[in-house]
């Protein structure tokens, strides 16, 4: 059976169902923040458009992510060790495809080592092990309101929920990457637009009245060994500037669902000037 959300709340719900969109067409479906950053340049309406009706095909890259996750935080799809030092032979083809049929995530032997040492190092982290405590919140838990301007859709899935209380509500959402120095997550913020995230989710939480200060943080962790793990918190300014790019795009979003019109990139001719450093390389050879 199909799940359909027709009220505001907090769902528990599987990955699949989640990024389903389990908010009805007749509805107008619903925008997530991921949605919100594919309507904003670089990208435009069409891409989201697309996307959206047109689920793109799995991608192996992703299974160490998905499976950091799950050993992280304690639920998604089961991890399945496959004995080879790579995937070429015809072996590891194969229990990859069986694997992938259960709805299981395939990892190398050594890639489970891995993850399984991540996991160590996250509990090790002091305030990351306080986040992510399942004594104190719930992982995965998807949150479903309406924009209170343009009354359409809102979803998110928080990687994890704080349990709800007196005081400040601390959000944490974890992140792997290739570097958890603060200087290169900054980078990534702004590459990622991570900064509408958090936004978005502290204004989901606010808004279905789970909590009235929200704060968000980002559990940031290494790939490679020694697994380094950083909390990361925006300034304001990042927040504010997240907020301002999520309401312009509530409100493309909403405007596009009233028009049935998912524009391109421009119906006009645009006159463009070459990237500033192509401009000064060639003007530097000319002069030497």
């Amino acid at each position: 059976m199909t799940t359909e959300i027709t009220m505001p709340g907090v769902y528990n719900l599987t990955s699949e169902e989640y990024h389903a969109d389990p908010v009805p067409q007749r509805l107008g479906g619903s925008l997530s923040a991921s949605g919100s950053k594919k309507l904003l340049p670089p990208n435009c309406p069409a891409v989201f458009d697309y996307l959206r009706h047109h689920p793109q095909p799995h991608k192996d890259v992703f299974d160490f992510g998905h499976a950091a996750h799950a050993r992280v935080l304690g639920i998604g799809a089961e991890i399945v060790a496959v004995d080879a030092t790579d995937w070429r032979t015809n072996a590891a083809k194969e229990a990859k495809a069986a694997a992938y049929a259960e709805g299981k995530v395939p990892l190398l032997a050594e890639d489970v080592q891995h993850v399984e040492e991540m996991a160590d190092a996250i509990q090790a982290h002091p305030i990351a092990a306080a986040l992510l405590n399942p004594e104190n919140g719930k992982p995965e838990q998807a949150l479903f309101r309406q924009d209170e301007k343009e009354g359409v859709w809102l979803r998110s899935m928080l990687d994890w929920l704080p349990d709800s209380g007196d005081g400040r509500m601390i959000v944490p959402d974890y992140k792997t990457a290739v570097s958890a120095s603060p200087a290169e997550f900054a980078k990534a913020v702004a590459n990622y637009r991570y900064h509408m995230q958090d936004a978005f989710y502290r204004d989901m939480v606010m808004g279905l009245g789970l909590a009235e200060d929200v704060a968000f943080v980002f559990v940031v962790q290494e790939k490679t060994a020694p697994y380094l793990v950083t909390v990361v918190e925006l300034d304001s300014e990042a927040v504010r500037i997240g907020r301002e790019l999520n309401r312009e795009a509530i409100d493309l979003y909403a405007e596009c669902q009233s028009s049935g019109v998912w524009p391109g990139y421009s119906e006009e001719v645009e006159l463009i000037a070459l990237p500033a450093w192509a401009t000064y390389s060639h003007n530097l050879r000319s002069a030497s």
